[in-house]
């Protein structure tokens, strides 16, 4: 990658290939880089598609076409464009988007529905359609590729590639579960994160996959922040070949139901991490557990002003147990709270206990906690059974680095 790679990196996992599913990635030359900026993906005839987009007022045209497609449920094709966002393109930018899909669509003799689309990059510059065309003719000629190859075309300023594999078996039949996904700023995506990918071997209905893929997002992708900055493309996609031969799932009743949408959950979940760990400029990974909130709901709105606070976030990058911003974040969350009854613990130490400071506090193995890369924060309301875990990372001074030239 073209940046260090963050302290919190993974490996790129092991991943096996899809069957109904061809990977090509080429370079169509969206910025001045030598690298593939073009991902195509080919999908099997009957291949079940669900997904879930940014709720941005201002989403690109991919997002706004992609809402419409997600309803008839079926994919031949996925093209991924990198290095520009064509969001705040206006009408240039529908017509590059509907250029693409007929070009595919013409190609793979599917329909232009059936081809979705999605660009991550500089916002308010519209998809070069020539470079695009040129792109895609090279695609369908090249070689395919593997999951990293893939990843490392989505990416834009990540740091390192993100992939996750699950399976599942449904009866007698093994199926499995592969994601790629990038993101690593503009990251608070009340829906998904930035993009992200997801292909199985399943054969699944349209409607339980989107229903499955809603479920495993609110306890996922939705409960991650690294900037409190939503995109205006954010987009998860899950794609279904069928090609496993499993009993196919209709409803949550059929056999396998649950198997399988705790695979995708556990997909969902690892990517999520991902995207965390690669946050901008990010030294420590952010764990925020809240408790006895009003409703579960709550306890999410309140975990994400905590992580979303920048005083909180750049308290624990000094390694400073200062529980007091955490009291800030809950209080300003506008959800109900009661100063008397919260208690606040880093690295399961309780430092504060109903509305005071802990009598038998010592700072010691706290401090010695925030000295370690995967943090700990927990939250307890005292006020009912509403629970919720969100993600963060840390504020630094490598997210205004990064950020302060992204265009340059």
């Amino acid at each position: 990658m073209d940046l260090d790679s963050s302290p919190l990196a993974l490996p790129f996992p092991d991943m096996p290939a899809i069957s109904g599913v061809r990977l090509r990635a080429v370079q169509a030359r969206y910025k001045d880089w030598d690298r593939a900026d073009l991902t195509f993906a080919e999908f099997a005839p009957g291949t079940s598609l669900a997904g879930v987009f940014t709720k941005s007022a201002c989403a690109s045209s991919e997002v706004e076409l992609g809402r419409t497609q997600v309803k008839a449920g079926a994919a031949r094709a996925l093209i991924v464009n990198a290095g520009n966002s064509n969001a705040f393109t206006g009408y240039r930018g529908r017509e590059a988007v509907e250029a693409i899909q007929s070009q595919v669509a013409e190609a793979l003799g599917c329909t232009p529905s059936q081809v979705l689309v999605s660009s991550t990059g500089v916002i308010g510059v519209p998809l070069p359609k020539e470079k695009a065309r040129a792109g895609i003719e090279a695609a369908l000629e090249a070689k395919e590729c593997g999951w990293e190859d893939a990843a490392q075309a989505i990416s834009t300023t990540d740091t390192f590639l993100k992939g996750a594999h699950a399976s599942a078996m449904l009866g007698e039949t093994r199926v499995d579960l592969c994601g790629i996904v990038k993101g690593s700023g503009m990251i608070a995506p009340d829906m998904a994160t930035m993009l992200g990918y997801v292909f199985t071997d399943a054969d699944v209905a349209p409607g339980f996959l989107q229903e499955a893929l809603e479920r495993a997002n609110a306890e996922t992708f939705s409960c991650i922040t690294v900037d409190g900055d939503t995109s205006t493309s954010d987009t998860v996609l899950v794609f279904a070949t069928g090609k496993a031969g499993n009993r196919r799932i209709e409803d949550w009743n059929s056999p396998g139901a649950d198997a399988f949408a705790a695979a995708l959950a556990d997909v969902c979940r690892r990517l999520a991490h991902l995207v965390v760990r690669d946050g901008e400029g990010a030294s420590k990974f952010i764990t925020v557990r809240v408790a006895g909130a009003a409703s579960n709901e709550s306890a999410r709105r309140i975990g994400l002003a905590i992580a979303n606070s920048p005083l909180v976030k750049t308290a624990i990058a000094g390694e400073d147990a200062n529980w007091g911003r955490v009291v800030m974040a809950v209080g300003k969350a506008g959800e109900p709270a009661d100063r008397d009854r919260l208690s606040i613990a880093f690295g399961g130490i309780w430092t504060a206990r109903e509305g005071n400071p802990a009598e038998d506090y010592d700072e010691a193995p706290v401090a010695e906690h925030l000295k370690g890369r995967d943090i700990d924060l927990a939250v307890d309301l005292g006020i009912g059974e509403g629970r919720a875990t969100v993600w963060t990372c840390d504020l630094t001074h490598g997210y205004i680095s990064i950020n302060a030239d992204y265009r340059s």
